[in-house]
This record gives C-alpha cells, sequence and structure tokens, in this order.
C-alpha cells in the first residue's frame, strides 16, 4: 500500500477519537512491549548482523530505553493527560483556567541508524502515549534492523494505526511529501535541513535531534582516574558511533601526560579489540573510508589500526591536534578521540563557545567556579558534569539540542509535550458581569483598565 493512502487511512482513524482514549493508549503501549519482549532474539541478530553489537550492549543502550519509557507512560499517562489548572488573572474573574493536552494527530518519526531501535521506537512511544497514529522510518543504512522492526510492527498493529516505512532515500523524499501534523527527525545537520525545508512546505511542526562536535574539558582539579574512565565509556561505546558522544577533549597542559597514560590504561582495561563482543563494527564501508581519512598518524598516541574486511578502527588517540586539522572539521561520530591541550580555561571557554553549538557538552572538575562558568558561558543542548552521555538516561531531563545541533527535546514529560498541543481554555462564569470592557467607554472605565490589564 502506498504512502499517500497510509497516511490518509491515518487521518480518518484518528478523526475516529479512539487514539485519545487513556486505556487505549495504554494497551497500545502494552502491547508493544509484549512484542519487543517476544521478538527480542530476532531483533538482537538483526542488529548484530547490522554492525555487530552484542546482545548486551542492545539490551543496554537500545532496549532497555524503550522498555524504560514505556514504564514511564504507563505509570505517568493518566496525570500527563489530565488537564492542569492555572492561575486565572484578576481581568478575567469570575472564570477558572485550565491547558488541555491533545494529540496532534498523524506523526512522522525518521529514526537514525546508529540507536536504530532506541531512535526509532523511543520516539514512537511518546507519540503513542500522547494519543496519536504513527509513520515510522527507520534507517535503510541499518537494513537488517529496518526489516526487523518492519515485521514486528506492520505485523501485529493495524496500518491506520502504526505503520513501518521501508526504504531509501527515495522513498524518504515521497513520505516528505505528505501533510504530516507533526515530523521527529533523529539524524544529521545536513539531512536535517532536507527535512526541516520539506516540513516547511506544508507548515508541519518539526523537532530536530541532530548532533555536532561536542566537547569535553579537563581541568587540574578534575578527578583524573574518573575522568579518563567514564571518558573511554562513552567515547567508545557503540564505537563512537554515538551522537552524545565525546567529540573532542580540551585539557589542562598541567595533567595532560598523567591524563592520556590514563585513557591508555583504560583502553586496554575494556579490551576493544576487533573480536571483542563489547566493541561494535563500523556500519558500513563509506563511513569506515570517511573515518580512515581522519586519523592522522603524525599525531597518534594510540590506537590507529584498521581493518577493512570487519570495518575495525581500534579506539584512536590524536595528540597535539590544532582546530586546522582534518578531524576537527565535522562531526568525528567514530572512534577518533583528539586531545587539544590548554593552559587558560577562560580561552577555552570563549573558543568552545565561538562554534556551533553542540548537542551535548561535558567537564571534569571538582571545582564549582569552574563548574559554573562552564555552564553559563556555553551553550549546548544538554550534557554532564564529572560524566559523559549519562543525562540522556534520566526520564526527567529533556533531551534535545540547540542551533545547529537541533531544536526540540524529547523523553518522558518532554516526549509527551512534543506530541502534544496544549491547548489553553478559559471557562467564565455567567453571572456577574462587569461592564467594564463594553462601550461606552469612560475617563472612570480608563482608570480602572490601567489597574486591572
Amino acid at each position: 500500500m502506498g504512502i499517500t493512502k497510509i497516511v490518509k487511512k491515518q487521518k480518518k482513524y484518528f478523526s475516529t477519537q479512539e487514539t485519545k482514549s487513556i486505556e487505549f493508549r495504554k494497551a497500545q503501549l502494552e502491547k508493544l512491549k509484549s512484542i519487543l519482549l517476544e521478538n527480542k532474539v530476532m531483533m538482537y541478530e538483526a542488529i548484530q548482523k547490522d554492525f555487530g553489537k552484542s546482545a548486551f550492549d542492545t539490551y543496554a543502550t537500545e532496549f532497555s530505553f524503550i522498555l524504560k519509557d514505556i514504564q514511564y507512560y504507563l505509570k505517568n499517562l493518566s496525570d500527563l493527560a489530565r488537564p492542569q489548572k492555572t492561575t486565572t488573572n484578576l481581568s478575567n474573574q469570575i472564570g477558572t483556567s485550565k491547558i488541555y493536552s491533545e494529540p496532534l494527530g498523524c506523526c512522522l518519526i525518521i529514526g537514525a541508524w546508529n540507536y536504530p531501535y532506541q531512535l526509532s521506537l523511543s520516539p514512537v512511544v511518546a507519540a503513542i502515549a500522547a494519543g496519536n497514529t504513527c509513520v515510522l522510518k527507520p534507517s535503510e543504512i541499518a537494513e537488517n534492523t529496518m526489516l526487523a522492526m518492519e515485521k514486528i510492527i506492520n505485523d501485529n498493529f493495524p496500518s491506520e494505526y502504526l505503520h513501518i516505512a521501508t526504504g531509501g532515500v527515495e522513498e524518504t523524499t515521497e513520505i516528505l511529501k505528505e501533510k504530516f501534523d507533526k515530523i521527529f527527525f533523529t539524524g544529521s545537520t545536513k539531512v536535517g535541513q532536507i527535512v526541516y525545508e520539506a516540513a516547511a512546505k506544508n507548515l508541519t511542526p518539526v523537532i530536530l535531534e541532530l548532533g555536532g562536535k561536542s566537547p569535553v574539558i579537563v581541568t587540574k582539579n578534575a578527578n583524573l582516574d574518573i575522568a579518563a574512565k567514564r571518558i573511554v565509556w562513552g567515547k567508545f561505546l557503540n564505537a563512537g558511533q554515538t551522537c552524545v558522544a565525546p567529540d573532542y577533549i580540551y585539557c589542562d597542559k598541567d595533567v595532560e601526560e598523567d591524563f592520556l597514560l590514563l585513557l591508555k590504561k583504560y583502553i586496554e582495561e575494556f579490551e576493544y579489540t576487533p573480536d571483542s563482543p563489547q566493541y561494535t563494527r563500523i556500519i558500513n564501508e563509506r563511513n569506515f573510508e570517511r573515518l580512515e581519512k581522519l586519523i592522522d598518524h603524525d599525531k597518534i598516541v594510540y590506537g590507529g589500526k584498521t581493518t577493512y574486511e570487519s570495518l575495525y578502527i581500534q579506539p584512536t588517540i590524536l595528540h597535539n591536534v590544532q582546530w586546522e586539522d582534518a578531524v576537527m572539521k565535522e562531526e568525528i561520530f567514530g572512534p577518533i578521540l583528539p586531545i587539544l591541550s590548554f593552559d587558560n580555561f577562560e580561552e577555552v571557554l570563549k573558543i568552545i563557545a565561538s562554534k556551533e553549538k553542540p548537542l551535548s557538552a561535558y567537564i571534569f572538575s571538582n571545582n564549582e567556579e569552574e563548574q559554573d562558568l562552564f555552564l553559563s558561558e556555553i551553550s549546548f543542548g544538554g550534557g554532564c558534569i564529572n560524566d559523559v552521555v549519562m543525562h540522556l538516561s534520566n526520564d526527567y531531563l529533556p533531551f534535545g539540542g540547540v542551533g545547529n545541533s537541533g531544536f526540540g527535546s524529547y523523553h518522558g514529560k518532554y516526549g509527551f509535550d512534543a506530541f502534544s498541543h496544549q491547548k489553553a481554555i478559559l471557562k467564565k462564569a455567567t453571572w456577574g458581569e462587569p461592564d467594564l470592557k463594553y462601550p461606552p467607554y469612560t475617563a472612570a472605565k480608563m482608570k480602572w483598565l490601567k489597574i486591572l490589564a
């Protein structure tokens, strides 16, 4: 069935009001949860074929997020959907004011390949919880996971409610010609611009979850051992193919030598070898070749080995890196970690602030003044103090970008709000009607207007 017919069916089904029922929404979430658990082995095998991701990593970075999202909405949906009473100003007395969250309608979600289950299905969970119908277009780059999702969703949900559309650039281009009530896109800034332009033709609201060069600052006031351990884990998770992964490090010269030794120590301890079950391969040949070109062999202090046949790139640390180097010209999105040095903390903040706003930023320091300056002088989507990546695992924090790293946010309440319209309603009593706003207008009425307005 063509995408135009699917969208028409979903809009027609949405108009029946059935998806707005809280009981219906919860039932669909329970159903999705059951389907995921029943098919997890098949889904694990699919992602392993795509880029060698282990069952442990798949559960930790994909399934656990989706299941946690479902559980959050099952627990909190009734409260989230309940009309929220707010203050009524003096000029609207006698009355009450409430905000009603209503579903938007037929939503399009375009997922990303690097966490193909999580970044496709977590937004779907939020859209369902908010009461919408949904078309999901997973990334074709992770082909096996795309086909796995197509099977479990399209075999178990009616297309007028939830449907997986497959295909590549041509099919996505056709999908974007349709008029949706919301588009949610996760991916690169370049493709995000294309999605945004297509949405603008239909005045469709958009959430863009993009990326950027997410910095890490390590000062001399950091716990260096903890910093190295957490950075190595966050950077080389999924072989660096993570939108919030540390992209580069600015390290204080006073501790740089010790810090480099600790980075090497933890890379060795975590065993990121070619046959390691905890280290994924690069998704495809094109990305492998792109990453290879970013490795300046004159600046390698660790790693640098690559194997084309298995798409393996060893965790690689580059030292004495400058902004003119190729590795600093684009988001790396792979297991290459450039180290830049500094001896003036405030100067580093100015340099980072002068660049495009990143999706995430991190600082390792136990100095509160440094922490406060970091937060006040750099704009970024979200981040951590003395950790990396983990902020996105908190349902009670919004996850999203700013500037070139995207706009709009989701997770938890923010995901519900992302797929809802907040409808403002003022309810007035029909007794005790003052005549202040009605003609004829007098000097006395003007006096009261200035007091009440």
